[in-house]
């Protein structure tokens, strides 16, 4: 079955037989949407069409809702604010689940109102916080709720639609975990025994291991991406304003497993019908291959977190690691940089513990 259009909107056929999307409410004029139905393009559009900011011909206008509840305000963000905007596809549509998250949350247990009509001066402080709360169990998602919610009111304020900042005065969740699990050696020896070279895990395996890009990256490569024996790209989940962009030598390990793998297609990756994969699906496809490899706690980010661990173990500096990994700030970095001096300043000061 197709999945239904978003609310308020609507098909047209034009005489050509061209199929146009339209936002379509009682009593106001029905504004074209651009794009694929429920892609990010489609939904950046949709809301900034509810936000009042797009004219009948999906133009900029000044026209805006003057509803002031916290939907109103989340598609004013959506629509508007240039911080949401630059962000690559994959992060806005991320940062929208989250918020779009939030609108069917009831203000309390068995109550029938939603945050979604909550007006904008009520969202306190305390209703910050129990949206946090709603996802005690998924701390990451909780924590990531609130960044949002923090993006949200700072547009907020700087467009005088609010006077402070209440997702401030709420502190983020402590890690329950560490995340995705990193990859031992002898996991990663397993795992080659499994799937050798030659085999699309092996290939995918070395590339994540071995480059320490993301999925979404990885799926992406070929051999267009490698000049002079540096792999050049520049990552897809990184703000486009900041422009950021890769480049590593090719390892010996990784370049033996290419030389030893076809590369028919513009991507060394490929799915059964010959098609470059999805960041989802090749996700999907990594949980496969560890599985049938009996590794279930491995997965396809662990491999990355496994090259930062070795190389920050290696003497890899917070620089070095921002380079290779693409991050723009020292703070991820800092984590296994830090991790690292704590694990060799344990193994030099065991040497010190002595009998009395």
């Amino acid at each position: 079955m197709p999945r239904k259009l978003p609310p308020f909107c609507v098909e047209d056929v034009d005489r050509y037989g061209k199929v146009r999307i339209y936002l379509r409410r009682k009593g106001e004029r029905k504004i074209r949407i651009e794009g694929v139905p429920w892609s990010t393009e489609f939904m950046d559009a949709y809301a900034a069409a509810l936000a009042g900011s797009l004219d009948d011909e999906g133009r900029p206008s000044l026209q805006r809702s003057v509803d002031g509840t916290w939907r109103w305000l989340c598609e004013q963000y959506l629509g508007r604010f240039a911080g949401y905007l630059q962000m690559t596809p994959p992060t806005r549509a991320a940062y929208r689940r989250l918020l779009e998250a939030t609108y069917d949350e009831p203000i309390a247990p068995g109550d029938k109102r939603c945050f979604r009509d909550v007006p904008i001066r009520m969202m306190s402080a305390k209703a910050v916080r129990t949206l946090r709360d709603r996802r005690l169990d998924k701390p990451s998602i909780a924590n990531a709720t609130l960044k949002v919610m923090r993006q949200v009111f700072r547009f907020a304020i700087e467009d005088e639609l609010a006077a402070d900042n209440p997702a401030l005065k709420v502190e983020f969740l402590g890690a329950a975990t560490e995340g995705h699990h990193t990859w031992t050696v002898e996991e990663t020896i397993k795992f080659e025994q499994r799937h050798p070279i030659g085999t699309q895990a092996h290939l995918a395996y070395a590339l994540l291991l071995y480059t320490g890009a993301r999925v979404s990256d990885v799926r992406l490569f070929g051999r267009q991406h490698i000049s002079d024996g540096w792999l050049h790209f520049r990552p897809t989940k990184t703000s486009r304003s900041s422009g950021v962009e890769v480049e590593i030598p090719i390892l010996p390990a990784l370049q033996a497993v290419l030389d030893q793998s076809k590369a028919d297609n513009l991507t060394f990756l490929t799915t059964h019908q010959h098609k470059p994969y999805s960041a989802k699906g090749l996700t999907n496809r990594m949980r496969d291959w560890c599985d049938e490899a009996g590794l279930p706690q491995c997965s396809a980010h662990g491999l990355r977190k496994a090259g930062a661990t070795i190389a920050a173990e290696n003497g890899a500096t917070e620089r070095q690691l921002m380079a290779i990994y693409g991050w723009t700030s020292p703070k991820q970095a800092a984590r296994y940089t830090q991790k690292a001096s704590r694990k060799k300043l344990a193994g030099e000061a065991m040497g010190l513990i002595k009998k009395l």
